[in-house]
């Protein structure tokens, strides 16, 4: 029976060997992400007009950001319910996948991490794959998702999902027009499907505007715990901005259905977007013994159907 889900520096020295271990920018793609907007990702400082634009670009509707005191007041009513949905969950034998898409820097790994950060990660599962081996290039598009679906009682947090073909695929050219508009085709299919067999899939397109994205990518460049995390993908995110906000509004236009529909979350600052993103799982999810007092109510600027957020302009 289908189950559709409901509603919509301190700096210290890095010692030479740890030096040579540190992700460094293919040097094309460094030279287009300094010509992107003045945005130059090894400056020391960022630029004060983009420090300055960062949390209000996109149209973010704050002007501050949530204090770190009132967010883990917050957090934790929301992680006991996220217990008792994963407990329900595996008392019924539901599988729930989770599908997280959004900019490069969106937030969408801290998320995930508030998420799963108190649950038993045998029931609670995050599946990040890496670029397809030649075999699996050669397979059906979903086969490689399909086999990552949750089995009874198991919870699926997608970070990136089979949308790669309709988001970085698309915006990168690593395909074609023809294999996105196929792809664009055949995922409600796809989904429906899943639906169909009883999974209940809940998808999440968290979004950052163009100088948020430059802040936090810049972040990322100059901590050397985190320096990891940028790919040579990320380079060339603040270059090809328009070209993703292309791709992902086409996305979010032609695969966002009654049974599969997409949500949108503004990200610009990431204690909101986790905090309102927790929310709507858990008022999307019937699971037994709710306290609604304790979800509280989901901020109906930072959560958006993907018609409203389309209608409001969208990604441009």
């Amino acid at each position: 029976m289908a189950k559709a889900a409901s509603g919509n520096k301190a700096r210290r020295a890095i010692p030479p060997a740890a030096k040579t271990k540190r992700a460094k920018a293919p040097t094309t793609a460094k030279r287009s992400a300094k010509a992107a907007a003045g945005f130059d990702i090894e400056a020391k400082e960022l630029s004060k007009a983009i420090a300055e634009a960062a949390f209000r670009s996109g149209d973010y509707p704050y002007d501050k950001r949530m204090k770190r005191k009132h967010y883990e007041r917050e957090l934790e009513p929301l992680q006991i319910e996220l217990l008792k949905l994963l407990s329900w969950a595996r008392e019924h034998g539901e599988r729930i996948v989770l599908v997280f898409e959004g900019r490069d820097g969106a937030g969408k790994g801290g998320t995930i991490a508030r998420f799963t950060q108190h649950l038993n990660p045998r029931q609670a599962r995050v599946v990040a794959l890496s670029k397809p081996s030649d075999t699996e290039k050669g397979q059906w598009y979903f086969q490689r998702y399909a086999a990552q679906m949750p089995t009874a009682g198991e919870i699926v947090f997608f970070d990136r999902s089979w949308y790669n073909r309709a988001g970085v695929e698309r915006a990168m050219e690593f395909c074609s027009v023809e294999e996105t508009d196929a792809f664009l085709r055949e995922a409600p299919a796809f989904e429906g499907m899943l639906v169909r067999d009883g999974v209940r899939l809940i998808k999440l397109f968290l979004t950052i505007g163009r100088e948020m994205q430059m802040s936090r990518l810049h972040a990322r460049w100059h901590d050397p715990l985190k320096r990891w995390k940028l790919s040579p993908i990320d380079f060339e995110a603040i270059p090809r901005f328009d070209a993703y906000s292309r791709a992902f509004e086409q996305m979010l236009a032609r695969s966002s259905t009654e049974w599969a529909p997409w949500t949108v979350i503004r990200a610009n600052d990431k204690f909101r977007a986790r905090l309102n993103t927790i929310r709507h799982v858990l008022h999307a999810v019937p699971y037994k013994d709710k306290d609604e007092k304790a979800i509280g109510l989901t901020d109906t600027g930072i959560v958006l159907a993907a018609a409203d957020y389309l209608n409001d302009g969208g990604e441009s």
